[in-house]
């Protein structure tokens, strides 16, 4: 008796004490925010390396950035032409950002925009007896659903087959590129062109601006504030949440996940088909080989600067607006080539991608936080 007794005394802790603290410090602070910490240190880090490169040219680089943002900033026009750059990557952004939540990584988003730019191209040089009120929304119809269905295609191959959706829309993206080159180059061909583009599309179509600001980035504003509302609010965003971080736990509460993995992908298509319309009918005026070459890949480096935040998707695109905006008149007064923002972009797209990053900023803190890269290829 008196044996167990002392035993007990043994085991239970003295009343005055208590178990151990966890760790505490800036760091743990710091992790609460690394959704902010790690996109900006990445670009503090892309700058950084960015203004070494000019300075190997000899050009003093706070003068280089200095001229790109003036370039794309300083004037109404730059501030015009930065904010029609920036109104299909906040659609290819969303459209990278809905994938990322469902554990899918969209690389294809370059493709669904491509078809959303041609369709809209179609129908506005089709549908020309149609009022604007018709036609316009007619042509984003039509570019939302030829996205949505070439990306659903990913989608079903990932949900019935379980084939990786990177290597899916990598292949959908070049087949994409080569029936629409085709296209472009015979059956929907401008006569008597030699450059493979369509027809212009009917002056009911094009999408004109509110001042200095394009309608078209208004509709991407109001489809961003329209996403975070679903997947935050909604039903569905509950779902994809759950698909996203633990498809485990979203089978065993009765989801269906081949459903929520074809549905998210084919949303995902629509919103970088919009994309594609929206540059369409607001800039190029007609579908031309070429003219929205790498729209969808920056939408991916945009969807992991803003860690698949719709809102953060248009600080993100507008960033890379400005970029893009800017480089020609950087090249013109500097000598440096445009292909500056490549690698800056590049260098960011590699940093915020791994999880290395959070990891050495962070330490163990960082798991939680880097869900979305891990989960890629489950």
């Amino acid at each position: 008796m008196s044996g167990s007794a002392d035993t007990d005394a043994a085991v239970r802790p003295a009343a005055d004490q208590s178990p151990a603290a966890p760790p505490s410090g800036i760091l743990d602070r710091l992790a609460r925010y690394q959704d902010l910490i790690v996109p900006v240190l990445a670009l503090l880090i892309a700058f950084a390396i960015g203004a070494a490169l000019i300075r190997m040219q000899g050009v003093n680089p706070w003068y280089a950035y200095e001229t790109l943002l003036r370039s794309a900033l300083g004037t109404e026009r730059g501030l015009l032409r930065t904010l029609q750059k920036a109104t299909p990557l906040v659609l290819a952004g969303l459209a990278v950002a809905v994938a990322l939540r469902v554990g899918l990584f969209n690389i294809g988003a370059q493709g669904q925009l491509l078809w959303g730019a041609i369709a809209a191209a179609y129908v506005g040089t089709t549908l020309t007896g149609l009022p604007a009120a018709l036609l316009i929304p007619s042509c984003m119809l039509a570019g939302m659903l030829a996205g949505a269905l070439w990306g659903a295609i990913a989608g079903v191959l990932k949900a019935t087959r379980g084939v990786h959706e990177v290597i899916s829309t990598i292949m959908l993206n070049s087949i994409a590129v080569g029936i629409i080159d085709y296209l472009v180059s015979y059956p929907l061909k401008q006569q008597g062109q030699p450059i493979p583009r369509t027809d212009a599309v009917a002056e009911a179509a094009r999408m004109g601006n509110l001042g200095f600001v394009p309608i078209g980035f208004v509709v991407a504003v109001a489809l961003a504030a329209a996403v975070a509302w679903v997947l935050q609010r909604t039903t569905l965003g509950f779902r994809f949440d759950t698909v996203g971080k633990n498809r485990h736990a979203a089978c065993y509460a009765g989801i269906r996940i081949p459903y929520v993995i074809s549905g998210a992908m084919f949303a995902s298509g629509a919103l970088a088909g919009l994309g594609g319309a929206v540059e369409t009918l607001g800039v190029v005026h007609r579908y031309e080989a070429g003219s929205s070459s790498g729209l969808g890949f920056d939408g991916i480096t945009i969807a992991l600067l803003a860690r698949s935040n719709p809102w953060a998707t248009i600080p993100a695109a507008l960033l890379v607006g400005v970029l893009r905006s800017g480089a020609n008149g950087l090249q013109f007064d500097t000598g440096i080539e445009p292909e500056i923002v490549d690698v800056l972009l590049a260098i960011t797209l590699l940093l915020v991608s791994l999880p290395i990053l959070a990891g050495l900023v962070f330490g163990q803190r960082a798991k939680s936080g880097v869900a979305l890269t891990s989960g890629w290829g489950s």
